[in-house]
């Protein structure tokens, strides 16, 4: 999860110097929205694989039950809000929405609510 999360981060970063471009007017870098697309598809996709293997670690390998610690609350929030983020950031790159603000809204949340659900994890760790 660490290393998803990482790649979440980078992902922000891409994003948020779209943004600075966007908003300072300025010329864009050249290919930055496809590093951006390069980065954060791949890290939704591993965030959701490590989320749907939490539970399945918690029941399985740990003989405790699902969805009962502060970091699940946090790891559900943080997949709601990569989902959500997701499903605008691709409504935006078919050109059906422009709601790049709401969209970055939910990026930078989804992955605070990352960083936070991985410091909750380290009381879980073994």
């Amino acid at each position: 999860m660490v290393g998803s999360v990482a790649l979440a981060g980078l992902a922000l970063r891409a994003g948020l110097a779209l943004r600075r471009a966007r908003l300072s007017r300025g010329p864009r870098a050249a290919g930055a929205r496809r590093r951006h697309l390069r980065l954060a598809k791949p890290a939704v996709v591993a965030v959701l694989v490590g989320f749907a293997g939490g539970p399945l670690s918690m029941f399985f390998l740990r003989d405790q039950a699902p969805f009962t610690t502060l970091h699940a609350l946090l790891g559900t929030l943080a997949a709601a809000l990569f989902v959500a983020a997701a499903m605008l950031g691709h409504r935006i790159e078919e050109g059906a929405s422009r709601a790049t603000a709401a969209h970055g809204m939910l990026g930078v949340a989804a992955f605070l609510a990352a960083a936070g659900a991985a410091i909750a994890g380290f009381v879980l760790l073994p």
